[in-house]
């Protein structure tokens, strides 16, 4: 059975990125794709004027754009409040990890956008699928077991009702 070690992050504040890169409601979906990319993130939270949290665009909600008619022809009058995810997955720092995974996976996200404690509609930090998976795997070590190719399952397997 492997341990955790002690050292390992456990709460969502020791592995979120800090400082999270937002865009405004009132943006143009041109500008918050451009952020997305200068940045590296395939979302951002959206926040207000006042720098209070609203929502959440991804790459997702721009492509949905692309392919549906009505937003596409609509691209250049349309404004990052219009196709966010509005209210904002949450979390706190001193959530579990374990509990931010769950969160992530109950909705079907990427990321959660962390929210201050002592203010919730402030966003302080984004945790990620990939700030996780990394936190998973740095603590394996070459004593792991390992799986050979043939022992893994890519396809689902489905038994009939008569086996």
């Amino acid at each position: 059975m492997n341990a955790v070690p002690p050292s390992a992050p456990r709460h969502v504040g020791d592995l979120m990125t800090t400082e999270p890169v937002v865009v405004r409601a009132d943006a143009t979906l041109v500008d918050a794709s451009r952020e997305m990319e200068q940045n590296g993130y395939s979302g951002l939270p959206v926040v207000d004027v006042d720098g209070g949290l609203v929502g959440v665009i991804s790459e997702t909600d721009l492509l949905r754009a692309r392919a549906t008619e009505y937003l596409w022809s609509s691209w250049s009058t349309l404004r990052v409040k219009n196709l966010m995810t509005s209210p904002a997955l949450t979390v706190r720092t001193d959530d579990t990890l374990l509990a931010a995974a769950r969160k992530m996976e109950r909705h079907r996200v990427s990321r959660l956008v962390v929210v201050g404690d002592a203010d919730e509609t402030r966003p302080v930090g984004v945790i990620s699928i990939s700030d996780l998976l990394r936190s998973m795997t740095a603590g394996m070590t070459e004593d792991e077991p390992e799986v050979a190719d043939e022992d893994v399952v890519s396809e689902p397997v489905v038994e009939s009702p008569g086996d």
